[in-house]
Protein backbone atom coordinates (compact mmCIF):
# COMPACT_ATOMS: atom_id res chain seq x y z
CA UNK A 1 0.00 0.00 0.00
CA UNK A 2 2.71 2.49 0.73
CA UNK A 3 4.45 2.15 -2.37
CA UNK A 4 1.48 2.26 -4.16
CA UNK A 5 0.67 5.76 -2.35
CA UNK A 6 4.30 7.10 -3.01
CA UNK A 7 3.70 6.46 -6.64
CA UNK A 8 1.04 8.51 -6.98
CA UNK A 9 2.77 11.06 -4.76
CA UNK A 10 5.75 11.10 -6.76
CA UNK A 11 3.88 11.56 -9.58
CA UNK A 12 1.46 13.97 -8.80
CA UNK A 13 4.51 16.09 -7.41
CA UNK A 14 6.09 15.49 -10.90
CA UNK A 15 2.98 16.65 -12.72
CA UNK A 16 1.60 19.08 -11.08
CA UNK A 17 -1.45 18.80 -11.69
CA UNK A 18 -4.10 16.55 -9.94
CA UNK A 19 -5.91 15.26 -12.87
CA UNK A 20 -2.81 14.36 -15.47
CA UNK A 21 -1.50 12.61 -12.02
CA UNK A 22 -4.45 10.36 -11.80
CA UNK A 23 -4.23 10.06 -16.31
CA UNK A 24 -0.73 8.82 -15.48
CA UNK A 25 -1.55 6.63 -12.68
CA UNK A 26 -4.92 5.08 -14.37
CA UNK A 27 -6.85 6.14 -11.74
CA UNK A 28 -9.75 8.31 -10.97
CA UNK A 29 -9.01 11.45 -9.15
CA UNK A 30 -11.03 11.01 -6.32
CA UNK A 31 -8.67 7.84 -5.57
CA UNK A 32 -5.66 9.45 -5.95
CA UNK A 33 -6.99 12.52 -3.73
CA UNK A 34 -7.65 9.47 -0.82
CA UNK A 35 -4.18 8.13 -1.47
CA UNK A 36 -2.48 11.22 -0.84
CA UNK A 37 -4.50 11.85 2.23
CA UNK A 38 -3.99 8.31 3.45
CA UNK A 39 -0.28 8.64 2.95
CA UNK A 40 -0.50 12.06 4.79
CA UNK A 41 -2.48 9.75 7.81
CA UNK A 42 0.28 7.09 7.78
CA UNK A 43 3.54 9.70 8.03
CA UNK A 44 1.31 11.96 10.29
CA UNK A 45 2.89 15.31 8.51
CA UNK A 46 0.90 17.40 5.59
CA UNK A 47 2.44 16.67 2.45
CA UNK A 48 0.56 19.15 -0.34
CA UNK A 49 -0.45 22.27 -0.04
CA UNK A 50 -4.09 22.80 0.43
CA UNK A 51 -6.26 24.54 -2.70
CA UNK A 52 -8.86 24.12 -5.07
CA UNK A 53 -5.90 23.03 -7.69
CA UNK A 54 -2.00 22.01 -7.17
CA UNK A 55 -0.37 24.64 -5.33
CA UNK A 56 2.56 23.13 -4.13
CA UNK A 57 3.99 21.11 -1.50
CA UNK A 58 5.10 21.42 1.71
CA UNK A 59 8.50 21.39 3.58
CA UNK A 60 7.27 18.12 4.37
CA UNK A 61 6.18 16.97 1.72
CA UNK A 62 9.58 18.00 -0.23
CA UNK A 63 11.73 15.48 2.18
CA UNK A 64 9.15 12.99 1.26
CA UNK A 65 9.70 13.23 -2.11
CA UNK A 66 13.22 13.02 -2.44
CA UNK A 67 12.70 9.89 0.04
CA UNK A 68 9.99 8.33 -2.04
CA UNK A 69 11.50 8.56 -5.21
CA UNK A 70 15.17 6.72 -3.92
CA UNK A 71 12.20 3.99 -2.25
CA UNK A 72 10.44 3.89 -5.23
CA UNK A 73 13.82 3.09 -7.16
CA UNK A 74 15.11 0.67 -4.90
CA UNK A 75 11.54 -1.10 -5.06
CA UNK A 76 12.22 -1.04 -8.70
CA UNK A 77 15.66 -2.57 -8.77
CA UNK A 78 14.18 -5.40 -6.19
CA UNK A 79 12.02 -6.71 -8.30
CA UNK A 80 14.00 -6.62 -11.21
CA UNK A 81 16.84 -8.17 -9.54
CA UNK A 82 13.91 -11.09 -8.27
CA UNK A 83 12.55 -11.27 -11.33
CA UNK A 84 15.04 -13.83 -13.17
CA UNK A 85 13.65 -13.58 -16.32
CA UNK A 86 14.89 -15.82 -18.93
CA UNK A 87 14.74 -13.04 -21.44
CA UNK A 88 17.24 -11.42 -19.76
CA UNK A 89 17.21 -7.42 -18.27
CA UNK A 90 13.78 -5.45 -18.78
CA UNK A 91 12.30 -2.17 -18.13
CA UNK A 92 13.73 1.11 -19.06
CA UNK A 93 16.76 3.47 -18.55
CA UNK A 94 16.32 6.54 -17.92
CA UNK A 95 19.20 8.50 -19.19
CA UNK A 96 20.01 12.25 -19.10
CA UNK A 97 22.25 13.98 -21.54
CA UNK A 98 23.61 17.43 -22.32
CA UNK A 99 23.00 18.51 -25.93
CA UNK A 100 27.04 18.31 -26.63
CA UNK A 101 27.13 14.04 -26.13
CA UNK A 102 24.01 13.48 -28.36
CA UNK A 103 26.25 12.32 -31.81
CA UNK A 104 28.47 9.59 -28.75
CA UNK A 105 24.90 8.25 -26.96
CA UNK A 106 24.22 5.97 -30.38
CA UNK A 107 27.51 3.92 -29.53
CA UNK A 108 26.31 3.16 -26.01
CA UNK A 109 22.65 2.95 -27.18
CA UNK A 110 23.40 0.70 -29.55
CA UNK A 111 25.48 -1.64 -27.70
CA UNK A 112 22.91 -1.49 -24.41
CA UNK A 113 20.33 -2.27 -26.76
CA UNK A 114 22.08 -5.42 -28.47
CA UNK A 115 22.71 -6.70 -25.57
CA UNK A 116 19.36 -6.34 -23.27
CA UNK A 117 16.87 -5.58 -26.29
CA UNK A 118 13.88 -6.05 -23.53
CA UNK A 119 14.97 -2.43 -22.02
CA UNK A 120 13.23 0.73 -23.36
CA UNK A 121 15.86 3.32 -23.70
CA UNK A 122 14.57 6.84 -22.19
CA UNK A 123 16.72 9.72 -23.33
CA UNK A 124 16.37 13.31 -22.30
CA UNK A 125 18.05 16.20 -23.39
CA UNK A 126 19.23 18.17 -20.15
CA UNK A 127 21.59 21.16 -18.97
CA UNK A 128 24.68 20.17 -16.82
CA UNK A 129 23.29 21.14 -13.60
CA UNK A 130 19.73 19.18 -14.42
CA UNK A 131 21.49 16.23 -15.19
CA UNK A 132 23.40 16.32 -11.71
CA UNK A 133 19.86 16.78 -9.78
CA UNK A 134 18.15 14.30 -11.40
CA UNK A 135 20.70 11.74 -10.54
CA UNK A 136 20.32 12.32 -7.12
CA UNK A 137 16.99 12.49 -7.03
CA UNK A 138 16.67 9.18 -8.66
CA UNK A 139 14.54 10.80 -11.85
CA UNK A 140 16.83 9.70 -14.12
CA UNK A 141 19.31 6.21 -13.86
CA UNK A 142 22.24 8.07 -15.32
CA UNK A 143 23.67 11.11 -17.05
CA UNK A 144 26.50 11.79 -19.94
CA UNK A 145 27.83 15.21 -18.63
CA UNK A 146 30.98 17.10 -18.94
CA UNK A 147 32.59 15.80 -15.36
CA UNK A 148 34.85 18.77 -15.36
CA UNK A 149 32.41 20.59 -14.12
CA UNK A 150 33.14 21.72 -10.35
CA UNK A 151 29.93 22.12 -9.49
CA UNK A 152 29.65 17.79 -10.16
CA UNK A 153 28.32 16.85 -6.42
CA UNK A 154 27.26 13.68 -4.29
CA UNK A 155 27.42 11.52 -7.97
CA UNK A 156 29.81 8.76 -8.83
CA UNK A 157 31.66 9.35 -12.27
CA UNK A 158 33.56 7.74 -15.10
CA UNK A 159 35.50 9.58 -17.75
CA UNK A 160 34.52 8.35 -21.10
CA UNK A 161 36.04 11.19 -23.73
CA UNK A 162 37.45 13.98 -24.05
CA UNK A 163 35.49 16.52 -26.30
CA UNK A 164 37.59 18.76 -28.58
CA UNK A 165 36.10 21.22 -30.66
CA UNK A 166 36.41 21.90 -34.14
CA UNK A 167 35.16 25.39 -36.84
CA UNK A 168 32.81 23.86 -39.14
CA UNK A 169 32.44 25.95 -42.20
CA UNK A 170 31.21 25.88 -45.74
CA UNK A 171 33.44 24.33 -48.75
CA UNK A 172 35.01 27.13 -50.69
CA UNK A 173 35.20 29.43 -47.44
CA UNK A 174 38.83 31.05 -46.89
CA UNK A 175 39.21 28.58 -43.97
CA UNK A 176 37.76 25.42 -45.46
CA UNK A 177 41.10 24.69 -47.33
CA UNK A 178 42.77 25.06 -44.14
CA UNK A 179 44.56 22.72 -41.44
CA UNK A 180 43.50 24.31 -38.66
CA UNK A 181 42.34 27.46 -37.32
CA UNK A 182 43.08 29.79 -34.35
CA UNK A 183 40.64 30.57 -31.81
CA UNK A 184 41.13 33.66 -32.14
CA UNK A 185 40.65 33.81 -36.26
CA UNK A 186 37.47 31.67 -35.82
CA UNK A 187 36.07 34.35 -33.21
CA UNK A 188 36.28 37.20 -35.95
CA UNK A 189 34.08 35.21 -38.59
CA UNK A 190 30.18 35.38 -39.20
CA UNK A 191 28.95 32.86 -36.54
CA UNK A 192 26.06 30.66 -35.42
CA UNK A 193 26.61 29.52 -31.89
CA UNK A 194 24.64 27.68 -28.67
CA UNK A 195 23.20 30.58 -26.20
CA UNK A 196 25.32 31.82 -23.49
CA UNK A 197 23.19 29.80 -20.94
CA UNK A 198 24.42 26.74 -22.27
CA UNK A 199 27.57 25.03 -20.68
CA UNK A 200 29.68 23.99 -24.00
CA UNK A 201 28.91 27.92 -25.39
CA UNK A 202 30.27 28.75 -21.66
CA UNK A 203 33.46 26.63 -22.33
CA UNK A 204 33.92 28.26 -25.53
CA UNK A 205 33.48 31.84 -24.36
CA UNK A 206 35.57 30.62 -21.36
CA UNK A 207 38.70 29.85 -23.95
CA UNK A 208 38.44 32.88 -26.05
CA UNK A 209 38.82 35.08 -22.90
CA UNK A 210 41.86 32.90 -21.87
CA UNK A 211 43.67 34.33 -25.29
CA UNK A 212 42.14 38.35 -24.42
CA UNK A 213 39.25 37.94 -26.74
CA UNK A 214 35.66 37.51 -27.34
CA UNK A 215 32.45 36.39 -29.76
CA UNK A 216 29.78 37.83 -30.99
CA UNK A 217 28.44 35.58 -33.34
CA UNK A 218 25.37 36.86 -35.44
CA UNK A 219 22.82 34.49 -34.51
CA UNK A 220 22.56 32.35 -31.26
CA UNK A 221 20.47 28.93 -30.73
CA UNK A 222 19.72 26.78 -28.14
CA UNK A 223 19.71 23.77 -29.77
CA UNK A 224 22.55 21.92 -31.62
CA UNK A 225 19.65 21.46 -34.11
CA UNK A 226 18.85 25.48 -34.30
CA UNK A 227 23.12 25.77 -35.49
CA UNK A 228 23.39 22.94 -37.70
CA UNK A 229 20.43 23.65 -39.81
CA UNK A 230 21.95 27.85 -39.82
CA UNK A 231 25.92 26.43 -41.00
CA UNK A 232 23.96 23.68 -43.56
CA UNK A 233 21.07 26.42 -45.37
CA UNK A 234 22.56 29.68 -44.64
CA UNK A 235 25.78 31.73 -44.85
CA UNK A 236 26.90 31.24 -41.16
CA UNK A 237 29.93 29.18 -39.71
CA UNK A 238 30.39 27.93 -35.92
CA UNK A 239 32.29 26.20 -33.45
CA UNK A 240 30.90 22.52 -32.56
CA UNK A 241 32.23 19.88 -30.76
CA UNK A 242 34.64 17.01 -32.71
CA UNK A 243 32.10 14.54 -32.10
CA UNK A 244 30.08 16.48 -34.70
CA UNK A 245 31.80 15.76 -37.57
CA UNK A 246 30.44 12.20 -37.93
CA UNK A 247 27.09 13.22 -39.10
CA UNK A 248 29.28 16.13 -41.91
CA UNK A 249 29.25 12.86 -44.02
CA UNK A 250 25.96 13.46 -45.43
CA UNK A 251 26.38 17.18 -45.72
CA UNK A 252 29.34 17.92 -48.68
CA UNK A 253 28.97 21.49 -48.43
CA UNK A 254 30.30 21.58 -44.88
CA UNK A 255 33.43 20.73 -43.81
CA UNK A 256 35.21 20.77 -40.40
CA UNK A 257 38.89 22.29 -39.08
CA UNK A 258 40.59 21.91 -36.05
CA UNK A 259 40.65 24.32 -33.70
CA UNK A 260 44.22 25.25 -32.04
CA UNK A 261 45.60 27.94 -29.90
CA UNK A 262 44.55 26.28 -27.46
CA UNK A 263 44.02 22.97 -28.19
CA UNK A 264 41.52 22.76 -25.65
CA UNK A 265 39.22 19.45 -24.24
CA UNK A 266 36.77 18.99 -21.89
CA UNK A 267 36.04 15.41 -20.29
CA UNK A 268 32.74 13.93 -21.04
CA UNK A 269 31.85 11.26 -18.44
CA UNK A 270 28.95 9.10 -17.49
CA UNK A 271 27.01 9.77 -14.05
CA UNK A 272 25.37 8.00 -11.64
CA UNK A 273 23.99 7.80 -8.25
CA UNK A 274 26.58 7.79 -5.51
CA UNK A 275 24.63 4.56 -3.92
CA UNK A 276 25.28 0.79 -4.06
CA UNK A 277 24.08 -1.25 -5.43
CA UNK A 278 22.71 1.21 -8.39
CA UNK A 279 19.72 -0.63 -9.83
CA UNK A 280 20.54 -3.24 -12.86
CA UNK A 281 19.87 -1.00 -15.57
CA UNK A 282 22.09 1.14 -14.58
CA UNK A 283 24.69 -1.27 -13.40
CA UNK A 284 24.93 -2.63 -17.24
CA UNK A 285 25.07 1.19 -18.03
CA UNK A 286 28.33 1.39 -16.16
CA UNK A 287 29.79 -1.95 -17.64
CA UNK A 288 29.14 -0.93 -21.33
CA UNK A 289 30.20 2.23 -20.97
CA UNK A 290 33.83 0.94 -18.70
CA UNK A 291 34.23 -0.92 -21.55
CA UNK A 292 33.64 0.89 -24.85
CA UNK A 293 36.28 3.05 -25.98
CA UNK A 294 34.19 6.27 -26.76
CA UNK A 295 37.77 8.08 -27.40
CA UNK A 296 39.29 5.72 -30.57
CA UNK A 297 35.73 5.48 -31.84
CA UNK A 298 35.20 9.40 -31.84
CA UNK A 299 38.52 9.93 -33.15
Amino acid sequence: MLIRHLFYFVTLAREKHYARAAEVCNIAQPTLSSAIRKLEEDLQVVLVIRGHRFMGLTPDGEKVLQWGRRILSDYDSLREGLSGSPSGLSGTLELGAVPGSTPALPFLTQLYASQHPNVTINIRSMSAKAIQQAVETFEIDAGITYIDDKRLENVRHIPLYPERYIFVTRRGSKFADRGTITWAEAAQERLCLLSETMQNRRFIDEILASRGTRVNPVVVNDTFLGVYAHTVLGDWSSIVPHAFQLMLGGIPDLCAVPLVEPEATQMMGLVLPNREPLSPVAGTLLSIATSADLSALLA
